[in-house]
């Protein structure tokens, strides 16, 4: 089913600053709306619940999955982490514009379920790059960090399949890239004959 708002679904290896772009996005604009995402993994620093994820145990994200309460869900590093199928929709058939920050495989299933959205990969400028952020992070030891180097190279295979790719060499650069993916696809003759429908009407454009 196409609905009036857009779906951006922006995914990345650990480490390539995913989280912080689509931080920056959301503050520089007014009309998109974050998906907050389930997961069964430990809160990290200052997150909290309800704004960087819903944090549940794996029985109840168990029990999600078996009502069929969730639009992709996937096991990353361990833990798993899953969309709400009811929130997404619901904000969608409203107008709103939606951003997902998820990992490759969700990503992917979302694509099968709704062709229309729009799948943006993020990678870093080289692997020794993405190293030294993992690194710069100071939240991880060695063996983990080797664990998200060895699956970042399985993610960023994956790239080929998304509509779009950013390259995280200079985040300034990153963003504006993101921005522009976003601005392109609102202005795409549907996204346009819905949101300008009194123009197209006055030139009889179907």
């Amino acid at each position: 089913m196409e609905y009036p708002g857009n779906l951006f679904v922006v995914a990345a290896p650990s480490g390539a600053g995913k989280s912080s772009l689509v931080k920056a996005l959301l503050e520089l604009d007014a009309k998109l709306q974050v998906s907050i995402s389930h997961t069964t993994r430990k809160p990290r620093g200052q997150e909290q619940h309800g704004r960087e994820y819903w944090f549940t145990s794996e029985e109840e994200f168990r029990s999600m999955v078996d009502q069929g309460k969730f639009f992709e869900w996937a096991e990353v590093h361990g833990n798993l982490y899953g969309t709400s199928r009811e929130a997404i929709e619901a904000r969608m058939a409203h107008g709103d514009d939606v951003v997902l920050e998820i990992d490759f495989q969700g990503a992917l299933q979302i694509k099968q379920l709704f062709p229309y959205a729009v799948l943006v990969f993020i990678l870093p400028p080289s692997w020794e790059e993405l190293r030294q952020r993992l690194q710069r992070r100071g939240e991880d030891k060695d063996q983990v960090i080797e664990q998200r180097m060895s699956n970042a190279r399985v993610e960023v295979a994956q790239a080929q399949q998304f509509d779009f790719v950013v390259v995280n060499a200079t985040f300034e650069t990153a963003l504006f890239d993101l921005k522009a993916i976003v601005h392109a696809q609102r202005l795409k003759y549907a996204a346009q004959r819905r949101n300008r429908s009194a123009v197209f009407q006055a030139l009889n454009l179907p």
